[in-house]
């Protein structure tokens, strides 16, 4: 299937369609062994192929209509901060990642979404034709491959967003932001309202939150955007792309601060009957475009697909193995766990972490700003 004959994402929103974002990446692939906790780099793009393509088909089978490549944190001033690559540049990096999402999207109806990420230079000199320039040059090495949207994410400061957003309108192409913000707004106290306003008034046609925070966190933080659009009289498109992991602490710095991050986070990890809770939130709070960041695994996103499938008109082909709230169970040999084939058990789960000697929550290191 030719990306051509694909409707693009402007389409498909305007619409009215329920778009199913992909999940995490780098987080995934550094369990996997492909990616080096610390600077997150995606040379696994170019230097193991094959681990990415599998993760983007998993993505697609568990029902995302869209793949972004993958090219976080792929500018070439992170490139050379990491020290991870010194034989690979970010525009061979981009071309590689263009190329797997490209091939793996076209088993499907899915679109590829070119990302660029939050840079280095920005902390370093605040300095916009830098900033600038270093964007200019990730966008022309997705223009080469023809890629159908451009997602600028993990964002913490609206400044160095909107810087991004006006380099990519010049493409042509639709541009989708999200912030790395907390209900509180940026890093400079921007609150979330007066971000989406900026960012639409740079040209985004869709706006949201990604990563850093909860699922319901964030909901709530793509309202407080809402209501700053409503109140300024504009129109965008919501996105969402949270956390896989729950994080009531609900701090400026998110699960970075916090004391698991990144190698002890397991416990905090959303259930799928979380996800359920959260597409559906998402989906009452007006949100079309519904994905995940960091934690976010295959069987979360079939689980936004499930819970909207009513909406979209269609299961995914993962559901194929998945019986709709334990369903399955019902053929099981125990009859206490054939009890559990229903909903009401699953909504109704308080699950235990089985460490007796942890706390439920944590102090987290709110001096974010000091650290940068």
């Amino acid at each position: 299937m030719e990306s051509k004959k694909k409707r693009n994402i402007l389409e498909r929103l305007n619409a009215g369609e329920v778009i199913v974002g992909d999940g995490g990446y780098v987080m995934q692939l550094e369990r996997r062994g492909y990616v080096k906790a610390g600077h997150w780099t995606p040379e696994a793009a170019v230097e193991h192929p094959e681990a990415v393509r599998q993760l983007h088909r998993e993505f697609l089978r568990a029902g995302a209509n869209v793949l972004q490549t993958f090219t976080f944190y792929c500018s070439e001033d992170k490139l050379e901060i990491s020290g991870n690559v010194t034989n690979i540049t970010g525009g061979q990096i981009n071309e590689a990642a263009c190329n797997l999402a490209r091939e793996v999207a076209n088993e499907g109806d899915a679109l590829v979404a070119g990302c660029v990420s939050k840079t280095p230079c920005y902390q370093k000199s605040r300095s916009e034709p830098e900033v600038k320039a270093i964007f200019k040059k990730q966008m022309d090495d997705f223009l080469k491959k023809n890629i159908d949207f451009f997602i600028v994410e993990f964002v913490n400061h609206v400044e160095e967003g909107v810087w991004a957003v006006e380099v990519l309108k010049t493409s042509g192409k639709p541009v989708g932001a999200t912030l790395c913000i907390s209900p509180h707004g940026d890093m400079q106290g921007v609150p979330p309202g007066e971000c989406a306003v900026r960012l639409v008034k740079a040209g985004a046609d869709i706006v949201g939150i990604n990563c850093h925070l909860d699922p319901l966190t964030c909901v709530h933080t793509v309202k407080l955007m809402k209501e700053g659009l409503e109140k300024a009289g504009l129109k965008a498109h919501l996105m969402i792309q949270p956390l896989g992991f729950h994080t009531p602490e609900c701090n400026f710095g998110g699960y970075i601060d916090l004391p698991e991050f990144p190698f002890a986070l397991e416990t905090r990890a959303m259930t799928r009957w979380d996800i359920h809770k959260y597409a559906r939130a998402a989906y009452d709070a007006g949100i079309r475009y519904i994905g995940g960041c960091c934690g976010f695994e295959p069987y979360h996103i079939r689980a936004v697909a499930e819970e909207l499938a009513a909406e979209r008109g269609f299961l995914p082909p993962a559901s194929e193995k998945h019986g709709p709230w334990g369903a399955a169970l019902e053929m099981h040999t125990k009859p206490w766990v054939r009890a559990r084939a229903r909903r009401e058990y699953w909504e109704n789960l308080l699950p235990a972490s089985g460490r007796p000697k942890c706390p439920s929550m944590a102090t987290p290191v709110d001096d974010y700003e000091k650290k940068l």
